[in-house]
């Protein structure tokens, strides 16, 4: 079965728990055993963090989530799930053309549409898929085609370039592109 690399996201999680839990951990020099545990309790609450709260913690997701509110979906995502979200970083939005993003948000009906294009309902980790090919129901109602055929899986022709981010309520996958629903 292939394995899809994954990258420091946990670890930022957990920096940045550590930078909240204060200097006990920060100021360790060793592992002793109150340390690993202390280190085992905080990765355990980054895995206890919701979707939302999951991709506010990585910092590469600030146009995400202000487009999540807009469009009035943080109480959705928060929601008991499980979701899989295929969740385009900063850079993936920036690279929309000039105006499209302007004109998502100033659009919260075409925004949601566009959000919940990358989720799918329950919990879909890489290992479920593979190196297959499969389609995917979309909340937003849409298919998804998602390839693991290959040495870098894709969605709709976005790379997956981290997988298997599990949440409390779901898993992410992290695209380096914004993928649009099919018009109608």
């Amino acid at each position: 079965m292939k394995k899809f690399p994954r990258t420091s996201i946990a670890v930022t999680l957990v920096a940045t728990a550590g930078l909240l839990a204060g200097p006990a951990l920060a100021g360790s020099s060793g592992y002793g055993s109150e340390a690993k545990a202390e280190k085992a309790a905080m990765t355990e609450a980054a895995v206890q963090m919701d979707v939302v709260d999951t991709a506010i913690a990585a910092d590469d997701f600030n146009t995400l989530v202000a487009a999540v509110q807009a469009a009035g979906l943080v109480e959705t995502l928060k929601g008991e799930g499980p979701f899989t979200v295929f969740a385009p970083t900063d850079a993936a939005f920036a690279a929309l053309p000039e105006g499209a993003l302007d004109g998502l948000l100033a659009d919260t009906e075409a925004l949601a549409g566009v959000l919940t294009y990358h989720v799918v309902p329950g919990k879909v980790m890489a290992a479920d898929i593979g190196g297959k090919v499969t389609e995917a129901a979309t909340v937003q109602g849409a298919n998804v085609t998602i390839d693991a055929t290959g040495e870098t899986p894709t969605i709709n022709g976005a790379t997956i370039v981290t997988t298997d981010v599990e949440t409390s309520n779901g898993v992410i996958h992290i695209i380096d592109a914004v993928i649009l629903p099919p018009k109608h």
